[in-house]
Order: structure tokens, then C-alpha cells, then sequence
């Protein structure tokens, strides 16, 4: 312990507040307490009783700062929104809410949209959610504007310029506003009846669809009748997926936490108007350790930054739960209870939750399963294949991309233990070979890609920095080349010319089989396998990653060869018409006027380019 992190020790106050653990100036844990010093005293007192987490914290903290306030309440408040601010790594951190998108209706809108969001904000809008992807939210918008006619596009609207009617009013899926067709208190009340749907009150939209179905058939508008009979089903269907009922008529939440591994899992059943409407699982990293009621404790302050609920049902009590309440109930603007079930209804939706987040830890296992059997695992059954000692890290792949050896490129591509890397990926233009030679090109390349990286290993050393972090310094474990044994013989040479012995292998296209060097029997993997899959992916990154870069020097070297001809037209002025234009094609086709569009392109030598690039057949 340093002096002064000593003397800070020594001077604090026996007084409520927050504090924040410092490591080089970087906050790096944020708590509250209703004494400092017995609090903050207790982390650097003895190693004893601490979690594997907490002893790694106190080993990196150098300095701490504290806020001092008057009471419990104001400590948790401020302490949530230090946390929410400085995020820092020791802290219980709910996962980034990105993930979990919302449905938001701004009701400061003459004619309110119903869109999806990305992030609750305190910004006036009507939020609903959050959902558990953002294919969920447009499944719901797709039935809400099968249900309701409200107007889906972002045009300004202006009641004394109405414009024309879209096919969408012509198909009754928009009242059309733009165009004067319906009042803006009509359309409002619209928008309640979507608001009250979306809250899972279903049942007064399903009602009054039937009723304009029976209508419609009563009438023999059977047309009509069978799209109400559509828009039931598919009120129907949500209902059937998205709700359960229980027996009170009441706004809940029910939460259920679990370690899982490093991290720990909570689960949160909505419950609206005593309907089960939506089931989320939120991660909270490195938080696997925690107490289950510190973890619901930072969860609730870090989830409930607006629709709160008027009751919380949790698996376990909280620590100050009664100050947690206090400050939920000030946010929301009415009472709101937290309450631990031991019997009942309640319980019963407490174990439900404990069983979805059961299921939830039973899906990520195996995602994480699958996750790592396409990636490390693939690399690991790779390295068994072709007899490395170990799983390679960085393997590299190579193509060669020409036409009829014009431009011909090389494309490098990388995966660090079995995932792609793009911003690792690398191009070479060929400069010592001439014409369809794909042998001596990878010669080349792999020649100029490990000089590279020795040069800059070196460099890097001797500045005292690690390999990792440079262009090219980050030198391969194994690597794939596209081809057969001879562009693989082509690699090996270029390789043990500058001294280095790395694993390679070629895949051949034919059957997919790996080619070894020095080895004349090939490898076949089964068609099946993860490692077949992972080199498979490679190849075929590197294989779209040097056709596209091949286009684009095809479609510059195009306009570049049209215009090197034509007097007046330099390096600059062949750049400008390069970027208004784009193409060699929309450059013909462009009339003299619109080319005197480009800045430094007069009118006479607007009609010299028009005339070279449409000669007359006596020219």
C-alpha cells in the first residue's frame, strides 16, 4: 500500500457516501456505504472472506476518491449514476441494452409514428419493451400495421400542401395523413387503442375485429370480411405466444437470478393487466460471484429507467431493499413494492421465472457449445488433422485474383483462434511477375508478406514492444494457400528462403482435400467437420476478398485508359471526373453539359472527352 493511499485511509469520515477505486487515473469500482471508513477500510484490512474478484481489485487499486451525502437514499442514487456513467470494470454491469431494442411512439407528433428504437432515453417518448431482438420489435410493428391503420414513412407533413395518397391508404393500411384524409384527434385516438395494444390489452381490438368481420359478411363483402379475418389471426397468434394469465389484474415484474460461469443471469417476467406478456434474459459480466441479492440490486438500478411497475417479485430479499423501494417509487411517481413470495400465485411466477432462466442457461451452454466448436474447437481438430503439436492461433490464407493476368493481386485474410479478422486482412499488387503465373505470384507474396513482418518484428523488439500490434509483425501459426501441391511447393520455397519454418498446407478445390508438403497422399476430412468448415470459410474470404479489390483496379484502370488519351485531361481533372462519375459507363453516358459539371471541365473540352469516347465509325 502506498503512503498515501495510507493517509487517505486514515482520514476518512464516518459518514454516508459513495467511493471510487482508482487504478492510473482509470475508475475502475464504484460503491456506497453508510460509513466510509468502516467500509472502505475492510477492502485493504485482510484477503480474508473477499471473492476472487475483490482480491484482483484491491491488487490494482492505487488511489480512491469519495462523495460524501446525507443519507442512504442519496447514496444509492448517486452511486447508480456513477455507475451508469463511468460503467468500471469491477462493477455488476447489466449488459448493453443495444441488444435490446424498444418500440417508441412520440406522442409530441401531430401524426405520432409507431418505429423501432435501439435505447430508452429520457426524451418524451412512449417506450414499450424491451424485446428481445430487433426482429421480435418488427414482427409486432408488422401486425400492429395489419391491425391499425397508422402511417409507417417520415414524410414532413404539412396541412396546407397535402400530397398524394400512397398504396398503402389504397390497401387500408394507413389513414393517410399526408394527404387530409383523417383528423389529427381521429388519428390520436388510433394511436391509444396502439398504445393500449401494446401494453397486452387484446382483448378490445379482438372484439371489435370480429365484430367488423360479422359486419362484412353480413353484407356479403366477403373480400373485406377475409382481411379482418387475417388481422384476427394474427392478433391470435401474438396472443398465443406472448402472453399467460394469472388471476390479479396487476403490473409485475418477476425476477430470477443464476451464476453462469464468469457471469451471472437474470431473468425478468412482464406481467401486465395480470397477463404474462414478455420474458427477457439479461447477462451481467464477471458478476458470476456475487451475492444473488447484490446482483438484483444493481439489475434494478441499472434496468428501471422508466415503465416501472407497481410490484417487483423477487426470489430472495435485498440489501436495504426498503431504500431500493423508496427510490423506484420516486422515479415511477407512485408507490412501488418490492416483495419476496413465499406461497401463493406470486411464487408460482417466482419458480416460472426460475424455470425460463433455467432454460435460458440450458440455450446459451449450448450456443457457447456450438460457438466454440466452430472456432477454437475447429482449430484444435485442424492441428490433429495435420499433425501440429498445438492449435494454431493466427492462421493466414492466400489467393490470387487476375484476368488473364492483368492486374493480378494477392489477397491475405486471417482468423485468430477460428474467427475472421477483416481488419487484419491485407492486399498485394503484384509487381515482379508478368502475365497467368498464380506459382510465382504466391512466390512473391508470401516472400514480401514475411520479410514484412520479420523487418517489423525486429523493429518492434527493439523498442520494447511485443510482436502483436504491427502491420504485418504478428507472424502466422499455419497457413492455408488456395491451390495444389505446386502453388504449395511455390509458398514452401519463398518461406525457407528467408529462414522460417511455419505449418502450411494447400486445399484443393477438386474434392476440398488438404495437401501437406513433402506428403503425396491428401487429407479428406469429413464433409462434415468443423475444421473442413473453418478453412472452407477462409478460403472463400479470401477468395471474395481479392475478387472485389481485383474489380475495383479493373474499373479504375477502365476509366483511367479511357481518358489518358484525351489532351487537356491531367492527373487532377482525371481524378475529379473519376469521382463525379464512378464508372467508365455512367462517364459515356453523360451528356457535354453534365460534364462541364466537374469543376475545371469547359464546355470545349467537355465536347473533346464526349467526341474520344463516341469516335464515329469513319474516325
Amino acid at each position: 500500500m502506498t503512503p498515501e493511499l495510507q493517509f487517505k485511509l486514515e482520514r476518512l469520515p464516518d459518514s454516508p457516501g459513495c467511493y471510487l477505486m482508482k487504478s492510473q487515473g482509470e475508475i475502475i469500482y464504484v460503491g456506497k456505504a453508510k460509513n466510509l471508513k468502516n467500509r472502505v477500510r475492510q477492502y485493504f484490512q485482510s484477503n480474508r472472506g473477499h471473492t476472487p474478484k475483490v482480491r484482483a481489485m484491491v491488487e490494482k487499486i492505487d488511489d480512491f476518491d469519495i462523495v460524501l451525502v446525507s443519507g442512504e437514499l442519496e447514496a444509492l442514487m448517486l452511486e447508480c449514476n456513477l455507475i451508469k456513467l463511468h460503467r468500471p470494470y469491477y462493477n455488476i454491469l447489466l449488459k448493453d441494452d443495444k441488444q435490446y431494442p424498444y418500440i417508441a411512439i412520440d406522442l409530441n407528433e401531430p401524426f405520432p409514428r409507431v418505429r423501432l428504437k435501439r435505447q430508452a432515453q429520457r426524451d418524451g417518448l412512449r417506450y414499450f419493451g424491451p424485446y428481445k431482438s430487433a426482429s421480435v420489435v418488427r414482427e409486432v410493428l408488422d401486425v400492429v400495421r395489419m391491425v391499425f391503420p397508422i402511417r409507417s414513412c417520415d414524410k414532413a407533413l404539412d396541412p396546407d400542401k397535402p400530397l398524394r395518397p400512397c398504396v398503402h391508404h389504397q390497401v387500408g393500411q394507413c389513414l393517410a395523413p399526408c394527404a387530409g384524409k383523417v383528423s389529427q384527434q381521429a388519428y390520436l385516438d388510433l394511436i391509444r387503442q396502439v398504445m393500449d395494444f401494446l401494453s397486452g390489452r387484446y382483448e378490445p381490438v379482438l372484439k371489435q375485429l370480429k365484430e367488423r368481420m360479422d359486419q362484412a359478411a353480413a353484407q356479403m363483402n366477403y373480400e373485406r370480411a377475409a382481411v379482418y379475418r387475417d388481422r384476427i389471426r394474427a392478433v391470435e397468434d401474438m396472443m398465443q405466444r406472448q402472453r399467460a394469465s394469472t388471476p390479479q389484474q396487476v403490473d409485475q415484474d418477476v425476477l430470477a437470478t443464476s451464476p453462469e460461469g464468469f457471469d451471472a443471469l437474470v431473468e425478468c417476467l412482464s406481467v401486465r393487466e395480470g397477463k404474462l406478456i414478455d420474458a427477457q434474459t439479461y447477462t451481467l459480466p464477471r458478476s458470476g460471484d456475487e451475492a444473488p441479492g447484490e446482483v438484483l440490486t444493481s439489475f434494478l438500478l441499472q434496468h428501471y429507467a422508466q415503465e416501472i411497475p407497481r410490484e417487483i417479485l423477487l426470489p430472495c430479499p435485498l440489501p436495504e431493499q426498503d431504500t431500493l423501494a423508496q427510490l423506484l417509487s420516486e422515479a415511477a411517481g407512485r408507490r412501488v413494492h418490492l416483495h419476496v413470495p413465499e406461497r401463493g400465485e406470486k411464487k408460482r411466477l417466482v419458480d416460472l421465472a426460475a424455470k425460463n432462466l433455467s432454460d435460458a442457461i440450458d440455450k446459451r451452454a449450448q450456443r457457447l457449445a456450438r460457438s466454440y466448436a466452430r472456432t477454437l474447437g475447429a482449430c484444435e481438430e485442424l492441428a490433429l488433422a495435420i499433425g501440429m503439436d498445438k492449435a494454431p492461433r493466427r492462421i493466414e490464407g492466400y489467393d490470387i485474383s487476375n484476368t488473364q493476368g492483368i492486374l493480378s493481386v494477392a489477397s491475405m485474410v486471417v482468423a485468430i483462434d477460428g474467427v475472421c479478422q477483416p481488419r487484419e486482412y491485407r492486399h498485394f499488387r503484384i509487381k515482379t511477375v508478368e502475365g497467368a503465373n498464380d506459382f510465382a505470384s504466391m512466390h512473391e507474396v508470401i516472400t514480401r508478406r514475411l520479410r514484412h513482418g520479420l523487418t517489423e518484428a525486429q523493429e518492434r523488439r527493439d523498442q520494447g514492444l511485443p510482436p502483436q500490434g504491427g502491420k504485418f509483425s504478428d507472424l502466422p501459426d499455419l497457413i492455408l494457400i488456395d491451390g495444389g501441391a505446386i502453388q504449395l511447393a511455390f509458398a514452401q520455397d519463398a518461406m525457407h528462403a528467408l529462414g522460417l519454418d511455419i505449418p502450411m498446407f494447400g486445399l484443393a478445390k477438386r474434392l476440398e482435400e488438404i495437401v501437406l508438403p513433402g506428403e503425396k497422399e491428401s487429407i479428406l476430412l469429413d464433409r462434415h467437420s468443423e475444421a473442413l468448415h473453418l478453412i472452407q470459410r477462409l478460403r472463400d474470404e479470401a477468395h471474395r476478398f481479392g475478387i472485389t479489390h481485383h474489380r475495383k483496379l479493373r474499373a479504375h484502370a477502365a476509366i483511367t485508359s479511357c481518358l489518358d488519351d484525351i489532351p487537356g485531361i491531367g492527373p487532377e481533372k482525371k481524378k475529379a471526373l473519376l469521382k463525379h462519375f464512378k464508372t467508365v459507363e455512367a462517364l459515356r453516358q453523360a451528356p457535354p453539359e453534365s460534364l462541364t459539371q466537374v469543376a475545371g471541365i469547359g464546355p470545349a473540352l467537355a465536347q473533346s472527352i464526349y467526341a474520344h469516347l463516341h469516335p464515329t465509325p469513319d474516325a
